[in-house]
């Protein structure tokens, strides 16, 4: 599971939940370290360890052993990243194309790089069906599953109303999970209200058959396209962000400006050697020179546009003085920087 990420909007909105329980803002932010600048675009992509990280700081500065599981239960997918503002828009027919659009777009949310094909899937058992979790960080981060348990099954119930046939039914009918009981068992119980079932085999939500057969209306098709347009872009990013040249940019966007962008400070970075970071992005049709070269063209064009001076522009890109800058522009556009800004 190479570099796991996860949507800004999560340990955003853990921070704020912990500190709301007693926790010391600075502190979860040191210890998680995560920078604070980070949590200001909620789709932006935030290590997973740091998340975890700001998750344990939270249990023991809260003295709150089951703090994630309360955030699950009290914090609504729709408040951390777009894929749970689509599922909050109904924009699905049918419990199967929840389930599709929910794999499409999950790694918005937790993007694990899981060899399984799909984040969740039903798997029938005993006259039941069992909505199982499938990827393996739900085996190996507990305070991560019980946390998606609480929030999908609470949130299921709020929606019960609007959806007369999920009105009927009981729900879940059953919890497992993969990892030992913990201390706060009545926490479980409490919450869910339902059998729970631990060491089991699978990390799953048990349903009744007939939950399968209920029909979803999309309640709002204008914000259900504008999000899947929306959140469309979003996985093209973080796909992009993957390849070599992706994780090239995104490692030299903030140091860009610093003028520290040798092929030598991009390789200690991504820790591997000059030799293997050529051949790569050699493979993907690119130099690393071509990359950053490209990269200040495209900041220098967004930043002149912005109606950024000439001279805040070249620092920006990290060009040591206007002059040369502006003979890299001429290079790339054939105007002067000045005639971009202008609008000429």
């Amino acid at each position: 599971m190479p570099n796991p990420t996860i949507a800004a909007g999560y340990p955003k909105a853990f921070l704020d939940f912990a500190v709301s329980k007693g926790a010391d803002r600075q502190t979860l932010l040191d210890r998680s370290g995560i920078p604070p600048a980070d949590l200001s675009d909620l789709d932006k992509r935030i290590p997973l360890g740091n998340y975890l990280a700001l998750i344990k700081a939270g249990i023991e500065l809260c003295r709150e052993p089951a703090l994630s599981l309360l955030f699950g239960e009290a914090v609504n997918v729709q408040k951390l990243s777009i894929a749970g503002l689509m599922g909050g828009a109904f924009s699905f027919d049918s419990i199967e194309s929840a389930r599709q659009q929910i794999d499409r777009y999950s790694p918005l949310a937790l993007d694990t790089d899981d060899a399984a094909a799909n984040a969740i899937e039903f798997v029938r058992e005993n006259g039941d069906v069992a909505l199982k979790f499938t990827w393996k960080v739900y085996v190996d981060y507990p305070l991560l599953t019980e946390a998606a348990c609480a929030r999908t099954i609470c949130g299921v119930r709020q929606m019960q109303a609007a959806v007369p046939e999920l009105a009927k039914m009981t729900f879940p009918k059953a919890i497992h999970f993969t990892h030992k009981e913990p201390d706060y068992r009545a926490e479980y119980d409490r919450i869910f209200g339902v059998p729970v079932v631990f060491e089991s085999h699978m990390n799953a939500i048990v349903v009744g058959e007939e939950f399968l057969s209920i029909r979803l209306q999309d309640t709002n098709p204008y914000l259900s396209k504008i999000l899947k347009t929306h959140a469309d872009e979003l996985l093209k990013n973080l796909e992009n962000s993957k390849s070599t040249r992706g994780r090239v940019e995104s490692l030299l966007l903030p140091i860009l400006h610093t003028g520290d962008v040798s092929i030598a400070t991009i390789t200690r970075k991504l820790g591997v050697s000059r030799q293997t970071l050529f051949r790569k992005l050699k493979a993907e049709g690119v130099s690393f020179e071509q990359v950053l070269d490209e990269l200040r063209h495209t900041l220098a064009l967004r930043y002149l546009k912005e109606k950024k001076s000439v001279t805040e522009t070249a620092y920006l890109v990290g060009f040591s003085n206007p002059t040369a800058f502006s003979r890299a522009f001429k290079r790339w556009t054939g105007s002067r920087p000045r005639a971009i800004r202008n609008g000429e």
